[in-house]
């Protein structure tokens, strides 16, 4: 069973960010995280990734149901999560993690 690991480095604190029908994107992390774990108050399409925005051709994902994304490879730059409303605006909250 895999294991997944938060990472306490100041430099990887959760953040949060509201979306609507305009999506909302958090200011990002650095390179390195191997994932993380995205919830939201209300459904939402996720993207996660460099330089990333929202669409409704992303993720869906549940409210309160926190789910686990892999972080792409990318050319080593911040990366962020984007996310935007099923129907109802809420707000999206992250957290880097590894797997052990």
């Amino acid at each position: 069973m895999e294991l997944l690991k938060p990472l306490s480095d100041a430099g990887f604190a959760a953040q949060n960010v509201s979306y609507t029908g305009t999506a909302g994107s958090t200011t990002g992390w650095p390179a390195g995280p191997q994932g993380i774990i995205v919830w939201s108050t209300t459904a939402a399409y996720v993207r996660v990734g460099e330089g990333v925005t929202a669409t409704t051709a992303d993720t869906p994902i549940p409210a309160n149901t926190p789910i686990p994304f892999a972080v792409p490879a990318g050319t080593g730059a911040p990366w962020r999560v984007s996310a935007i409303q099923v129907s109802t605006g809420g707000t999206v909250y992250c957290k880097p993690i590894n797997i052990q």
